[in-house]
């Protein structure tokens, strides 16, 4: 079956690229030039995956990663934020909202069919066992994508969910931003992602943890690590 992108960008011409080089690798596109029009979309069909410019009429990128991240029927549509230049606090907005991943503007439509295909490709990622990781009060099901603190079910973004089970793997190991990266069953293949967006995604995956978000240590001027306390 063929996978869904939503595309919004009220640019014409961007939007025209990005869906002629989607479509040339497979992918069924849906053009937007509004949040509006997506919005009435979803309610009929939901997309495997959402590119969302930041500057759009009416309803803005930020407000629409908002929108779907708030609603249990599109929580889990991955997003991938589209922004120009020098707009580092609305990428860092974008990711704290939930978003997945962004593309600055103007872009390589390799390197976006790319990021698409990562992203997805994460989403579609499923483990061959049943494996629990048990660590203190958290408990994450690597089959069902799931965690659970204190037996309440926690919401996390799929990139969330992965940092949190690489951590959790190499319990009491400290791993570089760069391993993060590069981590195979985290990224894929592209080091297509910055070491900003590791830094939001676990400012994020902290917050979202609560009391147990303190487990996730950083360690100054190299990377991350997961231990008991």
């Amino acid at each position: 079956m063929e996978n869904v992108i939503a595309i919004v960008d009220d640019e014409k011409d961007i939007l025209q690229l990005v869906s002629h080089h989607l479509k040339r690798e497979g992918f069924k596109v849906k053009e937007f030039h509004n949040g509006k029009d997506l919005l009435l979309f979803l309610e009929s069909v939901t997309p495997d995956l959402a590119l969302l410019d930041i500057m759009l009429p009416g309803i803005d990128g930020l407000e629409l990663c908002k929108m779907l991240k708030s609603k249990n029927s599109t929580s889990s549509i991955p997003i991938i934020m589209l922004t120009a230049k020098g707009t580092e606090a609305d990428v860092v907005v974008g990711l704290e909202l939930g978003a997945d991943d962004y593309i600055v503007k103007p872009f390589s439509p390799r390197e976006l069919v790319a990021r698409v295909k990562s992203v997805l490709r994460r989403m579609n990622t499923v483990e061959v066992d049943d494996d629990i990781i048990q660590l203190g009060d958290i408990k994450i099901n690597t089959q069902r994508y799931e965690v659970y603190v204190k037996s309440k079910r926690v919401e996390l973004t799929t990139t969330e969910f992965k940092i949190l089970e690489a951590l959790g793997e190499g319990e009491g190991r400290v791993f570089t931003r760069d391993q993060l990266l590069k981590r195979k069953r985290l990224w894929g293949d592209d080091k297509l992602v910055y070491d900003r967006t590791i830094d939001v995604h676990v400012k994020n995956l902290r917050d979202k943890l609560g009391a147990c978000g303190k487990m996730i240590k950083t360690v100054r001027s190299i990377g991350y690590k997961l231990e008991l306390q």
